[in-house]
């Protein structure tokens, strides 16, 4: 799905000959992060309110220019590159240009939140399961192999962490028991961090210890 109909023309985009208090009225009435600037008919970057606040208000954006950040995505681009888009320029609006850099509005984070979560990821009903391996010792092939091979399906999988060349892998399966596709990911090296009562491993681990715990009161 691409964001053709996604895109709002709501608000003008500013010009380089607009002043900076006049920037600041428009921010008052908004709720966004960034406002779009351009110069002649080309888009020159977006202006952040944090930085418009510390501006002279009779000084113009051409004088700020330096700070205007260059993010953008295209027309054509997939909802979760522009959701990464997002993330990496700490930004709730996204200015959207097409093959040629013509500007053609803009779109919300919000609303490229709204497929997200229509996705099965999120809609769906299912298990989600948090695993941790070495960065370079898993593959998601052997992930989906481990799922399928005990009759159920993913609905999404991604990872969540990367930290110490561990990566923690987030999978939602379709809704089956999950205790043996618990215990064959222990087999094949992976450590599951997230909690379910059908772990009969940790189940027994937890009998163990109370066992231990009331010998060792005798």
């Amino acid at each position: 799905m691409n964001i053709e109909d996604f895109i709002i023309n709501d608000v003008s985009i500013c010009h380089f000959s607009d002043t900076v208090g006049e920037i600041q009225n428009l921010f008052n009435q908004l709720t966004y992060s960034h406002l779009p600037v351009e110069n002649n008919g080309i888009y020159m970057g977006c202006i952040s309110e944090n930085d418009i606040r510390c501006f002279e208000a009779e000084k113009t954006l051409e004088d700020y220019q330096y700070a205007l950040e260059g993010f953008f995505v295209r027309e054509t681009d997939y909802w979760l590159d522009i959701l990464d888009a997002f993330a990496q320029n700490n930004t709730n609006i996204l200015p959207v240009l097409d093959e040629e850099n013509k500007y053609l509005g803009y779109v919300e984070l919000n609303e490229i939140i709204a497929i997200f979560n229509e996705t099965p990821f999120l809609s769906e009903p299912g298990n989600i399961i948090v695993l941790e391996k070495g960065f370079n010792d898993y593959s998601f092939s052997e992930v989906s192999q481990i799922t399928e091979s005990n009759n159920a399906n993913i609905l999404g999988v991604f990872v969540s962490k990367f930290e110490n060349d561990l990566a923690q892998i987030t999978l939602k399966l379709s809704p089956t028991g999950i205790n043996e596709i618990i215990q064959t990911f222990r087999r094949y090296g992976y450590r599951v961090i997230s909690e379910h009562q059908e772990d009969s491993f940790n189940k027994n681990l937890k009998d163990r210890s109370k066992y231990l715990d009331k010998y060792l009161n005798i």
